[in-house]
């Protein structure tokens, strides 16, 4: 958690910090995981999951593309730890789940807060396709404004 820790207060990610960040990591449908490590310490995570009712990017892509949700695994939870970053684990971490996601025959998507631009911009060099922007209303008191990614065919 101490990288998820040093992640949130450099960049804001999570948006809200959770409760009990272990269970956060882990919320939802997993299909599956992984971390990076470097010198033996941990410095990033990414996890796929089916979509969940509320993802946005999964009801996009499907929408677009006449197939069910079903069809799509979702990234989510892409963290990098600051003193790691610039030596591709980013991408080695969402190159990982998108491979585990074609391997069960489903389309990745994602979204990301707008705010979180270095995200975004990792998420376009990579060829990923910027599907919407949209506002999303997390609580009666937090709208954000998210966009929502398709993974390259």
């Amino acid at each position: 958690m101490r990288v998820l820790a040093e992640v949130h207060a450099r960049d804001g990610y999570p948006v809200n910090w959770p409760d009990q960040p272990g269970e956060w990591l882990s919320r939802g449908p997993l299909l599956g995981s992984w971390v990076a490590e470097l010198d033996g310490g941990l410095v990033g995570h990414v996890s796929l999951s089916q979509a969940g009712e509320g993802d946005l990017a999964p009801k996009l892509w499907s929408g677009r593309n006449a197939a069910t949700r079903g069809t799509t695994a979702v990234v989510s939870r892409l963290f990098v730890a600051p003193q790691a970053r610039g030596r591709r684990i980013g991408a080695l971490l969402i190159g990982q789940a998108v491979e585990e996601a074609r391997r069960r025959g489903l389309h990745p998507v994602l979204d990301v807060v707008a705010s979180d631009t270095a995200a975004a911009a990792l998420y376009e060099r990579l060829g990923w396709e910027l599907m919407a922007t949209v506002e999303q209303r997390w609580s009666p008191h937090q709208t954000v404004t998210v966009r929502c990614y398709a993974a390259p065919s």
